[in-house]
């Protein structure tokens, strides 16, 4: 499937808000969004003026790669989002908190969630002690997200656990970390989505 493979820093400029694409670079002096916090290009740093759509269709782009779905994907989750019951908006949202790999980057095996996904789909992860390496894997309440017993020595999940404070762990997720194991204490909520976004911007585009 085809993915983004430039640099991902240009995809925080752009949408003007740190993404945390880069794990661990997003922390420090390093991160460009903070030395060139403008969008890129010639005119990046000139006035710009967004139209309704314009200011719409950026909501979306932002919460899309922020998740690192490409727009096939994302549109399948919001038609899920917009069957279910209650609010399109909260309902997208939580489920793209509960894909696996966005379940794993929380939960500090990964330092980005672009690891995470790569980490799923090479079969690094157990939920409720079978083999998932389906990146897009919904989580329910209840479920045990933990590291396969062979994969507790790769280093860059043992990396990720160690700089895991750096990151807030959600209360949505109990957390056991030196056992490397996570279980899904109840569905994410709204509220548990601290990132600045606005989805009813989301709603309102695909609405047309």
């Amino acid at each position: 499937m085809a993915r983004f493979t430039g640099p991902v820093c240009r995809i925080c400029r752009r949408e003007n808000q740190k993404l945390f694409l880069k794990g661990d670079r997003c922390y420090t002096e390093k991160c460009a969004f903070e030395r060139r916090g403008y969008p890129p290009g010639q005119h990046g740093q000139g006035r710009i003026k967004f139209s309704e759509y314009g200011l719409q269709l950026r909501e979306k782009q932002k919460i899309k790669r922020t998740y690192g779905l490409v727009e096939k994907q994302f549109r399948q989750v919001f038609e899920k989002a917009d069957r279910a019951k209650g609010i399109t908006g909260s309902n997208l949202l939580s489920m793209l908190e509960r894909r696996l790999d966005n379940v794993t980057y929380r939960s500090g095996f990964a330092n980005s969630r672009a690891e995470a996904r790569q980490l799923v789909r090479h079969g690094h992860f157990l939920v409720n002690g079978q083999s998932v390496n389906v990146p897009s894997y919904l989580v329910k309440k209840g479920d045990l997200v933990e590291v396969r017993e062979k994969s507790k020595a790769v280093a860059r999940i043992g990396e990720a656990v160690e700089s895991v404070k750096r990151r807030e762990i959600p209360q949505w997720l109990e957390l056991d970390g030196a056992a490397k194991k996570t279980k899904i204490r109840d569905l994410p909520a709204r509220d548990d989505i601290t990132a600045p976004m606005e989805e009813r911007l989301v709603v309102e585009l695909y609405s047309k």
